[in-house]
């Protein structure tokens, strides 16, 4: 999926002004159609008075680092991707299907949820304000930092070991991001776990005889411990391959 960078829709502002002085003629109008019994004055301004509002669904406003994928009767529109106040086809919708998802991340994380994607919501204004941000159909195109769950792992002499991923990552693709998969965060997470689980046992722990964790047949002293640089270098190979096709891009790992 190619993306479709929308250009030369910064007209929101004219278009509010514009639309908005045309209800106010058409409430006017109106009175002076009553006063003057003219019905082709009264059903002008009934008519505008009814359905003028739907240009105002075409206005959209996005902030820095913001994007926001459209479609128009299930067809991809275009992305508008910079900030400014936009008009776009009223009846254009935007779609985000990670909008809900809470991952443990900056940016998107609440300290009082129990699980990675459990969503809470407090009360008064801090509630409405998550309300919103939920139903926001926005994408952040700022660099994002998830901090998965620690997983137990069995290293390459099948001892256990409890570690954890950070990734800090960020969307490239808005297309692919919302069209090629379906849900870009939940995706990103599972292939970190993914990825760390098999760069993991390859490595024992600590240094040990007679491994192999290039896979070049010869014995290194590569482990957990002692090469987390190279480790994490391989975890971010590995999910970066995975992710490609989601439109995202993984920036730096760290276990």
């Amino acid at each position: 999926m190619e993306e479709k960078i929308l250009q030369g829709k910064k007209n929101g502002m004219l278009v509010l002004v514009i639309t908005t002085l045309l209800y106010i003629a058409a409430g006017i109008g109106l009175v002076f159609g009553i006063l003057a019994d003219s019905i082709v004055l009264l059903v002008v301004t009934i008519v505008w008075l009814a359905i003028g509002w739907i240009p105002w669904l075409g206005l959209k406003v996005l902030k820095p680092q913001e994007a926001l994928v459209l479609t128009l009767f299930g067809k991809y529109y275009g992305t508008l991707k910079d900030d400014g106040f936009y008009f776009v086809n009223p009846f254009c919708v935007g779609v985000n299907p990670a909008a809900q998802t809470k991952l443990n991340q900056s940016g998107d994380v609440n300290s009082h949820k129990k699980s990675a994607f459990n969503l809470t919501l407090g009360s008064g204004a801090d509630a409405a304000a998550q309300s919103s941000e939920m139903t926001s159909k926005k994408i952040s195109m700022k660099i994002m930092t998830l901090n998965n769950n620690k997983q137990k792992i069995n290293d390459c002499l099948g001892n256990p070991v409890e570690i954890g991923i950070a990734v800090m990552w960020r969307v490239t693709n808005t297309a692919k991001a919302v069209f090629n998969v379906d849900n870009y965060k939940e995706y990103l997470s599972l292939q970190c776990d993914s990825a760390l689980r098999n760069i993991v046992r390859i490595y024992p722990y600590d240094v040990a005889p007679g491994v192999d964790t290039t896979g070049d047949g010869i014995a290194d002293e590569g482990s957990l411990r002692g090469s987390s640089e190279v480790v994490a270098q391989r975890i971010k190979n590995e999910i970066q391959s995975k992710v490609s096709e989601a439109g995202l891009e993984i920036i730096e790992a760290r276990i």
